[in-house]
Formats: C-alpha cells, structure tokens, sequence
C-alpha cells in the first residue's frame, strides 16, 4: 500500500531509541525527510534521517530551539511525532502520593506535557500551512491512573486531552492530530537494566527476567505479549499518512487487550 509519504518532512522527539527511533524508522523508509531530536544522539538515528538535533524537550527554550533547527534543516515540518516522555528512572519515586515530592509532580509534568504544549506550538506555523499532521504518543495510563509512578498517569492524561482539544481547533484549517496510546512496549524501559523494569523487579523482590515473563499474566494481555516499537511505529506511520486523511482526534489503543472497556 502507498502511503502518500514519500517526500513529506517530519520531525519525531525522543528519537534516539525505543518507539521514537522506531518511528523515524518506519518515516525513512517511507520516503519522509526525518529531523530526530533527542538530548542523547544514537548511532541509529543518524542512519535514518536528514537530520538530528540534541534538545532538552522538558524545557520551552529546548522545544523552541528543536523546531528551529527542524525548520532550517528541511525547510517545513508536514508531520510532527510527539514522541518524547516518560522520566527518568534514578529520579522516580516508586512510593505513594504522600511519598511522592512536587518536583517529581513538576518533572514529570514538564517532560510529558508542557515540553509537548511547547514543541507544538512552535511546530504549528509550518503544520498548518503544509495541512500535515500531529501525533502524539500518549499511554494507557491516562485511562488507569493508578499505575506507574505518581505524576506520570496524570501528566499522559493531560496529553491526551491536549490533542482532542488540538483536532477540534485545526481539524478545520486541514491539519489532523490523532494520538497513539500504547500499553507496555518492549524497549529499554521495560527490558534495560536501569530502568523503570528493573527497578519494580527490584521492588517486587524478584529477578528482572521473572518479572518481564509475568507481565502478560499480571496485566491480562489477551494477546499473552507485550508490543514490539515496530508494531506501535506501524500504526503512527499509518495515521500520519494520506491513508488517513478522516481520521482526526481519535485516540488508538495498542496494548495487545489489556484494557477491557468498549
């Protein structure tokens, strides 16, 4: 199937790894003009796209900058991926909301919220002009806040009401923003020794390994798997292309069946 994308321009956050380098990925190799922006570079960004900016996304300043620099490297921005979240794992608090410090409330904020309100207002401009897309990675947290680290449910709730009330402003002017909300993905967060799966292994008094072989079994994915970043880059390179013109202030749920609600 031709997606209609082969020399469109987009421009994915958090691109270094996991979903985000996935994202950039799949646009490459659909013919997009991809700018990644990470604060990290990765070896792997830097095969697939056109080109790379290193920006602190929690900050307004780094949105800005990040954009700009987008803008200068391929002239406009058709597709706009918000893909940047989460926290970092040596500064979450796993403990309840009375153990839980404002500045966690605010980081998490700033990161999964503001750094997006930030990044898709400077984006806007050229959207628009160009009639693209917006697509922005949420989470099944906003749907069961009280899973994950205080804050970072809250704050993925807030961003994906950020892009319905984004589709009934623009969907108008010609622009789609549509967001994909995936549940566990197989990246570092879950699978790499640093991060948030080692740490509720470590909590949960169990080994890394035994833990990822529980998850199927502790949230009741009817698939028995979690997601892989290609599956959730599949759908985002779907949903930014002229295959889905209609589709505009939808929320998609790729969780493999862990929320059970129609």
């Amino acid at each position: 199937m031709d997606l209609g994308l082969n020399g469109k321009t987009a421009l994915v956050t958090g691109a270094s790894r996991g979903i985000g380098l996935a994202i950039a990925e799949a646009l490459d190799a659909e013919g997009v003009r991809v700018v990644g922006v990470a604060r990290n570079i990765s070896p792997g960004l830097e095969k697939v796209t056109a080109a790379t900016v290193s920006a602190d996304l929690s900050t307004t300043e780094g949105a800005v900058s990040a954009v700009e620099a987008a803008l200068a490297a391929v002239g406009g921005i058709d597709i706009l991926v918000n893909n940047v979240g989460g926290g970092d794992p040596d500064q979450l608090n796993l403990g309840g909301f009375l153990e839980t410090p404002d500045e966690q409330w605010r980081k998490l904020f700033d990161l999964n919220l503001f750094g997006v309100v930030a990044t898709t207002r400077a984006a806007l401009p050229s959207i628009i002009e160009r009639r693209g897309a917006v697509l922005t990675v949420s989470s099944i947290n906003a749907r069961i806040p009280a899973v994950g680290p205080v804050g970072y449910s809250e704050a993925k709730a807030a961003l994906t009401n950020f892009g319905k009330r984004l589709s009934e402003e623009f969907g108008p002017r010609g622009v789609r923003v549509n967001t994909v909300s995936p549940g566990p993905v197989g990246t570092d967060i879950w699978r790499g020794p640093d991060h948030i799966g080692a740490k509720l292994a470590a909590a949960n008094g169990v080994s890394q390994e035994q833990f990822l072989n529980a998850i199927a079994t502790q949230f009741d994915i009817a698939s028995g798997r979690i997601a892989e970043p290609a599956e959730v880059a599949a759908l985002v390179t779907f949903l930014a292309s002229e295959r889905a013109a209609i589709i505009n202030g939808a929320d998609y749920v790729i969780d493999g069946g862990i929320l059970k609600a129609a």
